[in-house]
């Protein structure tokens, strides 16, 4: 089930697809996403980049929670998907209009995803989060953090709260008014029986999860498909030197021309050929070893022996292909998660991260001549590489597994926490250890008054011992 405008969902004789009408176009969506891009070489003030935050969330959820309400008030496909009685649901729940759906139909959902703003995944599963040693989203911390560090972590994640407020209250309203109750979003996501998340420890930090949370990072790596004979002859021209491949994904294909002279520039620095996926204007100094391509196949070129070197936004698809293939990345991250994807590849040393917005031509050239010519960053990825690829069941295979387990047994109750059914107080124990402290101070209340009455009585008793008896006068 898509809207009719949407983006990279395209149709396919695997699935039958359902649309529904929005109040925006194609182009309108494609413009969206491609301005965010854009805005990402943009450098304003503080003051002003929290202005265009807050503007971003705003549009973004104003045009999602319209898409949601065409959706949930589209009465014929509302009435087909009950009519149909599916045996579950399956989504990403990041604009979660899914789990409203699953709540109204009552249906066990399966959650596939990257992740949640504000940690919203961890919260809505009951699942541990301390701050000291689990970095918080856009922090860019590591989870061995400094002290300043886990003062800025522990901050971000007390604030984390206003920001799921603005992105979420408009949903929660659209939820409330279509379930015809009071519901909050958070409730709605703790429905959930299993989160398939795409991490993968081997690539992530090591933290708590719950027993309905499974890993999948790398779902998305393939085996190897043969080359095109186009790209199959730029490789074998490369020569002993290899080539390097690099994209910034799907949203940004045009950058300022300022930036990629300086691109250009660094790449031509290099004797490896360059495959460059880019669609704006040519820089006018573009060297003879840089080939521009609309588009490539990326898996397939990172497997190829020839690569030396991936430059990347650090978005997660792209970062897990990466780490398949076992080839060292430069990353030139833009926005959102691609910061801490960066962070987490420089701190297993297979790769080095460049601020896009300073980073000058002599920057790039010396990052991409280190990644290629320092071979730790080469045995870095590689031991990265092994870590992640053994493993007993392939990612994709665990998540099929998954999805069926909730289609056969109706979902998955009993890998549900006890801690959803209690309250805030009850989950730290409050009320235990007032009763445990109020045992304690009535105890000790007591026993001082005891004190107190057997000090007492002991005085008295000598008292009245000592006292003189009065001589009787004659």
């Amino acid at each position: 089930v898509i809207p009719e405008a949407t983006l990279l969902m395209k149709s396919s004789q695997s699935f039958t697809i359902k649309t529904y009408s929005v109040p925006y176009t194609q182009e309108f969506v494609d413009r969206f996403y491609h301005s965010i891009g854009e805005k990402s070489f943009d450098n304003p003030s503080f003051l002003d980049k929290v202005t265009i935050l807050l503007s971003n969330i705003s549009d973004m959820t104003t045009m999602f929670s319209s898409a949601c309400r065409h959706l949930l008030f589209n009465e014929e496909l509302m009435n087909y998907l009950r009519d149909s009685k599916f045996d579950a649901i399956m989504m990403d729940p990041v604009l979660p209009c899914g789990p409203i759906i699953a709540e109204h139909l009552s249906l066990p959902s399966v959650y596939f995803m990257r992740g949640l703003p504000c940690t919203l995944d961890y919260k809505a599963t009951q699942c541990p989060s301390p701050f000291s040693y689990v970095p918080r989203t856009f922090t860019s911390s590591s989870d061995h953090m400094t002290f300043t560090e886990r003062v800025k972590n522990f901050l971000v994640g007390f604030s984390e709260h206003l920001f799921c407020y603005l992105f979420y209250f408009k949903f929660e309203n659209l939820a409330s008014e279509f379930l015809h109750r009071e519901v909050t979003i958070l409730e709605l996501f703790s429905k959930a029986s299993i989160w398939l998340m795409r991490y993968d420890f081997a690539f992530e930090y090591p933290r708590p999860i719950m027993p309905n949370m499974v890993y999948v990072g790398g779902i998305n790596c393939e085996q190897k498909k043969p080359l095109s004979k186009e790209f199959e002859a730029i490789v074998n021209a490369s020569g002993e030197h290899g080539i390097v491949v690099f994209s910034l994904g799907s949203m940004v294909s045009e950058i300022p021309m300022k930036k990629a002279k300086e691109i250009a520039d660094a790449l031509g620095s290099v004797p490896q050929t360059v495959l460059w996926r880019y669609t704006g204007e040519v820089p006018p100094n573009l060297p003879k070893n840089v080939k521009l391509v609309k588009w490539l196949p990326q898996n397939d070129l990172l497997a190829h022996p020839k690569t030396r070197a991936f430059i990347t936004h650090g978005g997660s698809h792209g970062v897990y292909e990466g780490i398949c293939n076992a080839v060292p990345m430069v990353l030139m991250p833009l926005f959102g998660d691609q910061m801490d994807n960066a962070k987490r590849v420089e701190s297993r040393g297979a790769g080095l991260t460049l601020n896009i917005l300073e980073m000058t031509s002599k920057d790039i050239s010396t990052a991409l001549k280190e990644v290629i010519n320092n071979k730790r960053y080469k045995e870095n990825i590689k031991r990265l590489s092994d870590l992640h690829l053994d493993r007993p069941i392939h990612p994709l295979d665990l998540a099929v597994h998954w999805v069926e387990f909730v289609m056969r047994h109706k979902g998955a109750p009993h890998l549900r926490p006890a801690a959803h059914d209690l309250n805030w107080i009850q989950y730290h124990s409050l009320d235990v250890i007032a009763f445990l402290l109020a045992v304690v101070l009535l105890s000790l209340f007591i026993s001082l008054k005891c004190c107190l009455f057997c000090c007492r009585r002991c005085c008295c008793k000598k008292g009245r011992t000592r006292k003189p008896t009065k001589s009787k006068s004659h």
